[in-house]
């Protein structure tokens, strides 16, 4: 019985690290002024193109 109740408490401490962890940057929204946009090589805003 000991067990399980170190294993749950170890699990529920451990998950959201997990989680958080695998999800830092992917699919984080950036918003960039007006005429710029978002360049995921630079990781900045740039200038628009229009084209």
């Amino acid at each position: 019985m000991k067990f399980k109740t170190i294993f749950a408490a170890l699990a529920l401490t451990l998950t959201p690290m997990m989680v958080s962890a695998s999800c830092s940057t992917s699919h984080q929204a950036m918003s960039c002024a007006d005429g710029m946009v978002w360049d995921n090589e630079t990781r900045s805003c740039t200038k628009q193109l229009s084209g």
